[in-house]
């Protein structure tokens, strides 16, 4: 135990060496007798004393909502389980002081920190939320992890597992590291791995999600930007969107960067970038991704969906989506639909770069797929298949300006009647080394 004390004090701060293992102060390990109030009184002494380690042997602690406090570090040991209680009468509500659209999805947590910092968790432990025991709406289903305004936050090689609502959610904090964490959670509605909301130098890594809804997603609920966020070295698999900035965008997206993924089995987009609640996407770039079995392995959407990021305030306008950068993407097994790449009429996408980048389809395209008109649906929820199948088994680009493909390649499996690559209102279309797999009959590429 002498190492792990030593290497667990080095994330607290200098002085503070506390260390308390919950089972000395009254937590039971039996996974039956809950243990929330010993568990918290724990947290408390810590924090009290200037900061320490909150310390789970093996064993499975039962618990509602534990509140993390400044300078406090979660140690969960390999072989310990923080169990979440099947009942919500464990869970008391916490309104933030923050305000943003998410009051109207859950108030209920099984951890949570409000404008708390240096806060930390980790160890080969599991936290277990038990999620299939929460039926219904999402006012009955805490998330496992919300953070709020918290600064210098780390979580690291635990495993959250099944979750009632979704899995972790950092609300405009600064400062955030996640490392090496493990998220199976099918167990219910909303099951999003890891939701990062209006937070500010973010990073996460090696990390392994299977997750009923979005796997990793970047979200804007507040008035201000989600910027400086690294993403890499993670392997994803989901039942929608395995990497997602949106579907929330009211303070926009700056700075974001994504690369050496590995993503499969994902019903929805691979990679799916959205603008539809007003604010700016700039400068995004991702690269080294491998995708297998997705439903579109990109999406890329400016719309005018145009909910206020709180209940009762103005609507907001248009927003922007410019300066995005796709490089050195493997893709087999994309589905039927294609990948729509569209603003809406007057509002383009803007500064748009593909670059290596080579898509498989299943195909199964048809001659009145390839003619059909696709409607506008400026306002409606962004989602690849929200135009229904493609013009183009690849690429399809509407209100798009100065976009350039590089070595971009596309093939397919069965018969395809439609084009490769269809284009409509777009300005300022560079193909450079591309190679577009034609259809049965008729051009690989068709243009306005």
């Amino acid at each position: 135990m002498t190492n792990r004390r030593e290497f667990l004090g080095l994330l607290l701060p200098a002085g503070i060496a506390g260390w308390r293992d919950v089972t000395a102060h009254g937590a039971a390990s039996d996974g039956k007798k809950l243990s929330t109030s010993a568990i918290q009184q724990v947290i408390d002494a810590c924090a009290a004393a200037g900061g320490g380690t909150v310390y789970f042997p093996p064993g499975t602690y039962l618990s509602g909502t534990l509140v993390l406090k400044s300078h406090v570090h979660l140690y969960l040991e390999g072989g310990a389980t923080l169990l979440g209680s099947p009942s919500l009468s464990d869970y008391p509500s916490h309104v933030a002081r923050l305000r943003s659209y998410t009051d109207n999805y859950t108030d209920k947590s099984l951890l949570y920190a409000e404008g708390a910092e240096n806060i930390a968790i980790s160890g080969g432990g599991v936290l277990d939320g038990q999620g299939g025991a929460f039926q219904g709406p999402y006012k009955v289903r805490p998330y496992m992890l919300r953070f709020i305004e918290c600064r210098r936050v780390s979580v690291a090689d635990v495993m959250f597992k099944d979750s009632p609502m979704w899995v972790q959610h950092y609300l405009g904090c600064e400062g955030v590291n996640i490392r090496g964490v493990t998220v199976r959670s099918r167990i219910n509605a909303n099951n999003d791995g890891i939701d990062i909301d209006a937070c500010d130098n973010v990073r996460i890594s090696d990390c392994d999600v299977s997750s009923g809804d979005d796997a990793i997603v970047l979200k804007s609920t507040l008035d201000r930007p989600c910027r400086r966020v690294a993403v890499s070295n993670c392997v994803l698999s989901s039942h929608c969107n395995a990497l997602k900035l949106g579907t929330e965008t009211n303070g926009g997206f700056e700075d974001i960067v994504i690369s050496n993924c590995a993503i499969y089995d994902t019903r929805l987009s691979g990679v799916a970038l959205e603008i539809v609640d007003g604010g700016t996407m700039d400068r995004v770039a991702v690269s080294n991704l491998t995708m297998k079995n997705v439903g579109a392995p990109v999406f890329i959407r400016l719309g005018n969906r145009a909910r206020p990021f709180v209940d009762g305030g103005a609507k907001p306008g248009v927003g922007k989506l410019r300066n995005v950068t796709l490089t050195n993407f493997e893709v087999a097994g994309g589905s039927r639909v294609g990948c729509a790449i569209s603003g809406i009429p007057g509002h383009h996408i803007e500064n748009l770069t593909l670059d290596n980048i080579r898509l498989g389809f299943v195909g199964g395209g048809t001659k009145a797929d390839a003619v059909r008109e696709v409607p506008e649906n400026e306002d409606k929820y962004p989602e690849h298949n929200m135009f229904g199948a493609l013009p183009a088994y690849g690429l399809f680009l509407r209100h798009v300006r100065n976009a350039r493909f590089r070595g971009v390649q596309t093939s397919y499996q069965a018969s395809e009647e439609r084009p490769a690559l269809a284009a409509q209102d777009v300005e300022g279309l560079e193909t450079e080394a591309c190679r577009f797999a034609p259809p049965r009959e008729g051009p690989a590429v068709r243009l306005p």
